[in-house]
């Protein structure tokens, strides 16, 4: 099978500047694709990570600070790659936000908050990034979900509708687009390690998860990196408006009783 050859090839991630994000943009420069990477308020991290590349894999890397559920920004963010990359290949709509929260007590401010990042943003990079793919002739989105697109969690309803939502934003955005050489798909992670969740999940309990989870193990943003770059790769050309579900089949988990007889010749 060949190997993956992204050179040439421009990608913009939103929320890139750490997490899932920034790994995504480190796989993407690996396999020689120039990255604009998108971020909210951090700008130091942003720069950090941009010359991390530079130095790593000598492609073009550019930083641009948005806020994705605002449409003026979000324009402003696709004219500023149209300066510093001159078109787009690649979206991958990785920003997000969540919180936690009783569905008694939720402000409403908090719910239009969650649903604008999660929904509402790629929405408005998607229709910007695809009207510059038409013009050239095709590109590839990817939307980063989440198991709980499916899977529903107390405390996060503001978190599973947006998801939920995005799902089917996906399979709605590859129907319209597949006539114009647009891929969509959605890749939607589970309990996955990250830097800034590290020490949340050690006081919960590591070990919890790695119960729960039938692969024995917490997913790493390598796993979800790894798959968002094949899914952009002409690998995956007749993939289109699928869910991927990176997980390590902890959603298929529900039953975890085991009812089997015991296998004594084992």
């Amino acid at each position: 099978m060949k190997e993956i050859d992204l050179k040439g090839k421009k990608v913009l991630v939103t929320g890139g500047s750490n997490g899932i994000g920034a790994e995504i943009c480190k796989q993407f420069a690996s396999c020689g694709a120039d990255v604009f990477i998108n971020y909210y308020k951090n700008k130091e991290n942003a720069e950090i990570l941009a010359n991390e590349i530079r130095e790593a894999h000598g492609v073009k890397v550019s930083c641009y600070g948005a806020d994705v559920s605002n449409g003026v920004e979000v324009e402003k963010l696709f004219q500023q790659m149209d300066v510093d990359m001159g078109s787009i290949d690649v979206l991958v709509n990785n920003a997000g936000c969540e919180t936690v929260e009783h569905v008694l007590d939720m402000e409403e401010s908090e719910w239009d908050r969650v649903l604008n990042v999660n929904l509402k943003g790629p929405f408005l990079c998607s229709q910007q990034a695809a009207r510059r793919m038409e013009n050239k002739g095709g590109g590839v989105i990817i939307n980063i979900s989440s198991i709980h697109d499916t899977v529903p969690r107390k405390g996060l309803i503001h978190y599973c509708s947006a998801k939920a939502g995005l799902k089917m934003f996906s399979k709605c955005l590859s129907l319209e687009l597949a006539d114009k050489g647009i891929r969509v798909v959605s890749v939607a992670p589970g309990a996955i390690e990250t830097n800034m969740n590290r020490e949340e999940i050690k006081k919960f309990g590591k070990d919890k998860f790695e119960q729960w989870i039938p692969q024995g193990r917490l997913g790493e943003v390598s796993d979800v990196a790894n798959t968002v770059v094949f899914m952009a790769s002409d690998l995956a050309n007749y993939i289109n408006g699928a869910d991927i579900y990176i997980d390590g089949a902890y959603m298929n988990h529900t039953i975890q009783y085991d009812p089997r007889p015991k296998r004594y010749n084992k």
